[in-house]
């Protein structure tokens, strides 16, 4: 029987069996743990209940050179890139902790610091704040957490106020691989798991080819294609809509100096009529938005960094068709 490679069909059905047994371990560990230490001490322990619940899962199977539950539904086989050889005790346990350990151990980094960014900045602006107590200090998420606040604790106030955008991009560069990662698994037919491509384990299958499977291939490349044609346009949408709040901004430093408008208005104007509906005072820098109404410069923009339509009639625009009113 010649060696072929599995598809993206069996590979994707093998992943969500996978999946589906993974959960059940995961429910009646959290059951079990809930019952004998109570739901307290479950929430604070329920990511490492679930880390533990998954390596034991692949710790049985594929460390211990077994296939996985899904793999045997689908009938395929681990293989190294010789494609010749099943892998390595070494390159399954690295598989093992690359699939499971290193989410865990990246998400609680992540979050972290996040979190002691946050704090960071509240301590700078309002001082002396609280931070809030660790419940263990035997929990993974408080030796993380302490080693990130010494981390942080060595940079300058304007590093850490550039590590939050950082910190915010990295978070985005991490979905955005992630999609580019399954539109190629799409287009190549291998590596589901970006741990699989790492540690180079691939799949061939156990069964002969069927006749319609260079149909299935294509018809998954086209949709490996369309999905980074997506991918590029949703990033071609972001990086517009940065642009725009970024000359927004650059507007606002230019007009927030600019001298309110003169004093001798209309003794027959209505002071209601010339108040600013976001901060309820008087109009300064009296801005027009394309529906015609009328904000302070400064609030208007502020107000588009996190909505780009009217505060009153709800119509969709973009920040740069705003109209600064002169000597208005």
């Amino acid at each position: 029987m010649p060696l072929v490679g599995a598809n993206q069909p069996q590979l994707i059905r093998s992943s969500q069996k996978d999946e589906y047994y993974q959960q059940c371990l995961r429910n009646n560990a959290n059951e079990a743990f809930q019952t004998l230490a109570g739901s307290k001490r479950w929430l604070h322990w329920r990511k490492e209940i679930q880390l533990l619940s998954d390596l034991a899962y692949y710790g049985l199977t594929t460390f211990s050179g077994y296939q996985t539950l899904g793999e045997e539904y689908v009938s395929i086989i681990q293989v190294d890139p010789t494609l010749r050889r099943v892998p390595s005790r070494v390159r399954r346990g690295a598989l093992v902790l690359l699939h499971s350990l290193f989410p865990y151990l990246l998400d609680k980094l992540l979050v972290c610091l996040e979190n002691e960014l946050e704090v960071g900045e509240e301590e700078s602006q309002g001082g002396g704040i609280q931070r809030a107590t660790v419940a263990s200090p035997w929990s993974p998420g408080a030796w993380m957490r302490g080693w990130v606040r010494r981390a942080l604790g060595l940079l300058t106030e304007p590093q850490r106020r550039a590590c939050v955008p950082a910190v915010l991009a990295l978070q985005q560069g991490l979905s955005i691989l992630h999609r580019v990662h399954v539109a190629l698994f799409y287009i190549s037919g291998a590596f589901y798991h970006l741990g699989k491509r790492t540690a180079g384990v691939s799949y061939l299958r156990v069964r002969g080819v069927t006749g319609d499977d260079g149909d299935i291939r294509s018809s998954y490349r086209l949709l490996g294609v369309i999905s980074l044609m997506q991918l590029a346009l949703t990033l071609a949408l972001q990086l517009n809509n940065l642009r725009q709040r970024q000359r927004a901004r650059q507007e606002w430093r230019q007009h927030r100096n600019l001298p309110s408008r003169s004093q001798s208005v209309d003794e027959t104007d209505s002071p209601r009529a010339s108040r600013c509906i976001l901060c309820l005072e008087e109009r300064r820098h009296s801005t027009s938005t394309p529906c015609g109404h009328l904000f302070c410069w400064e609030c208007i923009t502020e107000w588009c960094n996190t909505k780009t339509e009217c505060p009153l009639c709800r119509e969709k625009f973009q920040p740069p068709r705003l109209v600064y009113l002169r000597n208005y």
